[in-house]
C-alpha cells in the first residue's frame, strides 16, 4: 500500500509537465479557490515549459507575461514553445499556453549562461524573524469570523499546504475596513525539500509570488480582498527578474508594495530577498481591482 503524497509532491507534479512534442507540453490544474486557474500555476507552469528547451547551463534571469483569458481548471492546458533567439550568452523563449483552442496566457522568458560583472543591491528591510510569526493555520483561525467561518479556513489551507507563508503584519481580510499603508511583508518557503535544480526553485517563487502581491493595493483601500469579497479581481501581467541563486525551501523574504491604483486596476512591485539578505528577484504586477457592484 502506497502513503499519500504530500502537497508539495502534489505541486512538484503538478509542476512537472507532459511533453506531447519536441516544443509542446501538456499540463493539469489544480482547483483553487476561485473558479478559475490560478495565476502562479500557468505562470511557472510556462517558465518549465521554457526551461525544457533550454542547455542546463543557462539560468531563467526575467519573465514576461500577460493574462489573457480565465483558465478552465477542468481541463489540460497546452504550452507551445517558440525558440526565439539562442545566442552565445542569452537565450529566449516565447511560450503560448492554449485551453479550448484560445490562448489563454503568454510568457517571454530570457536565460542567461552565469558570468561574473558589477554588484550592487538595495539593502533588505527590516523584518522579523520568520520563527517568530503565526504559522498560517493559526493566521488563519484568527480570522475565521472575517472570511467565512472553518470551511472557509479548511480551504484556504488546502489551498496553500505546499507552502509555509507567515505575514509579518494582519492580511487585508484581517484589517479590513482600516485603509493602511499599501505595504506588506511576508516570508514563504516550501513544506519540504527541493532537489537542487534551479529551474525548479525558480519556478516555485514564481508561483509564490502570485499568492500576495497585489495584497498592497488593497491595504490602501481597507479592503479585505477575494476571500472577503469587498473587491473582484484578477492579474493583467507579471514580470521577474532573478538577480541570485536561492532556494525556495529556505526562508525568503517577499517585500511587497503598491504605487498606484487607478480605472480599476492597481499596481504592485515586490522584492524577495534570502534570509541573510541577498536580494534575489524583482518583481512587478498589474491586476485588476474593482468594487463590486
Amino acid at each position: 500500500m502506497t502513503e499519500p503524497s504530500t502537497p508539495l509532491e502534489d505541486l512538484l507534479d503538478l509542476l512537472d509537465l507532459e511533453r506531447i512534442e519536441q516544443d509542446i507540453f501538456r499540463g493539469i490544474s489544480r482547483h483553487a479557490l476561485i473558479p478559475r486557474v490560478f495565476g502562479g500555476q500557468v505562470a511557472a507552469q510556462a517558465l518549465v515549459a521554457a526551461g525544457r528547451t533550454v542547455p542546463e547551463d543557462r539560468l531563467a534571469h526575467s519573465l514576461h507575461a500577460y493574462f489573457l483569458r480565465p483558465g478552465d481548471p477542468r481541463v489540460p492546458i497546452v504550452y507551445t514553445v517558440d525558440r526565439i533567439r539562442d545566442g552565445r550568452s542569452f537565450t529566449t523563449r516565447r511560450v503560448v499556453a492554449v485551453q479550448h483552442g484560445q490562448p489563454i496566457f503568454h510568457l517571454s522568458a530570457s536565460f542567461q549562461t552565469w558570468e561574473e560583472g558589477l554588484e550592487h543591491q538595495e539593502p533588505m528591510p527590516f523584518a522579523p524573524d520568520p520563527l517568530t510569526l503565526p504559522a498560517p493555520a493559526e493566521m488563519l483561525a484568527r480570522h475565521a469570523d472575517r472570511i467565512g467561518g472553518p470551511a472557509v479556513v479548511e480551504r484556504l489551507l488546502r489551498a496553500r499546504a505546499a507552502v509555509d507563508l507567515r505575514y509579518v503584519d494582519d492580511p487585508p481580510f484581517g484589517s479590513a475596513g482600516e485603509p493602511r499603508e499599501p505595504r506588506s511583508q511576508v516570508w514563504f518557503r516550501t513544506n519540504g525539500k527541493l532537489a537542487d535544480d534551479p529551474l525548479l526553485h525558480v519556478c516555485l517563487a514564481t508561483y509564490v509570488s502570485d499568492m500576495t502581491l497585489l495584497d498592497s493595493v488593497l491595504l490602501a483601500h481597507g479592503r479585505g480582498g477575494w476571500v472577503v469579497g469587498d473587491v473582484v479581481g484578477a492579474s493583467l501581467d507579471h514580470a521577474m527578474w532573478f538577480h541570485r541563486p536561492f532556494r525556495a525551501d529556505e526562508w525568503l523574504l517577499y517585500d511587497q508594495e503598491s504605487t498606484t491604483s487607478q480605472g480599476g486596476r492597481g499596481l504592485a512591485r515586490g522584492r524577495i530577498f534570502t534570509q541573510d539578505g541577498r536580494l534575489a528577484v524583482s518583481v512587478i504586477q498589474e491586476g485588476v481591482v474593482r468594487v463590486p457592484r
